[in-house]
């Protein structure tokens, strides 16, 4: 591998959906020569709103630390690291504005990459919009962060990917109690499932920001099988369908070394 492929402001370029001038739903930040993975990442943003997300974002700010962190963990490993741009700041109800991004993102990321294994992590409505695109041919996992689980969404589209969900306990903007639940209708439809209580925390995800930065990689990197998962999360993504345990662990806090792997990080294979 050669390096990545970037412009002068750390990303790697755009490409989408629409060019001319049209939207452009994907945003390289991190693109290796022959990527054997991807990683892509969704912020969050509002319940309604069709304007459009200005130059300076606070919900796609929020992101830039993860986004860093995905790179360090997964550098080398030849992984693409993404972002979703979003047309409008809401999910605007029945016409899912962020989910209909997230696949437009995805259908040119498998165009551009071929169908290489792809984790999505979404905060918040980015979370809502992850879950709800899962199904999307390439994606094999997801790490979802805050996400807004509305109990009438469908969870069918998560079977057989594998799903790790994190949510602060001081949540008053998503409903902990809602992620628990999806997480037990996600599973019991054939998804393999895993809940982490992030103890302490509330929605802006800034307080225990580290731990948030280093599960969110560690936990990514080890859904692409660049590093093992922690024990508690294998164990949980084995549980059978009927299963409701696993779905509140406390999150350890994160140390700044991750704890060696069985094998190190080793380049993913790609097509010769």
């Amino acid at each position: 591998m050669s390096g990545n492929r970037t412009d002068g402001s750390g990303g790697a370029g755009n490409s989408g959906r629409g060019g001319g001038g049209g939207h452009r739903a994907l945003v390289w930040r991190a693109l290796p020569e022959r990527p054997g993975a991807a990683v892509l990442v969704l912020h969050g943003g509002q319940e309604h709103s069709l304007s459009r997300p200005g130059p300076v974002n606070l919900a796609g700010l929020r992101m830039a630390g993860f986004v860093h962190a995905l790179r360090r963990e997964t550098g080398g490993a030849g992984v693409a690291v993404g972002t979703v741009r979003y047309r409008h700041r809401g999910w605007n109800g029945e016409r899912a504005d962020a989910a209909k991004d997230a696949i437009a993102a995805l259908d040119d990321l498998a165009e551009e990459l071929g169908p290489v294994p792809t984790v999505l992590v979404g905060h918040s409505m980015g979370g809502r919009a992850a879950l709800r695109v899962a199904g999307h041919p390439t994606v094999t996992g997801v790490v979802a962060l805050a996400p807004w689980c509305p109990a009438a969404d469908p969870c069918e589209q998560l079977a057989g990917r594998d799903v790790l969900m994190l949510h602060g306990d001081l949540d008053r903007i998503t409903s902990p109690a809602d992620t628990r639940a999806f997480a037990a209708r996600s599973r019991a439809a054939g998804a393999r499932v895993c809940g982490y209580t992030v103890l302490g925390t509330g929605h802006t995800l800034m307080r225990r920001i580290n731990d948030w930065h280093r599960a969110t990689a560690r936990l990514s990197a080890g859904l692409l099988g660049l590093r093992d998962l922690p024990p508690e999360a294998a164990t949980a993504l084995a549980l059978p369908p009927g299963s409701t345990a696993a779905l509140d662990l406390p999150l350890p806090t994160q140390p700044r070394t991750a704890p060696p792997a069985d094998h190190p990080a080793r380049p993913l294979p790609t097509d010769a």
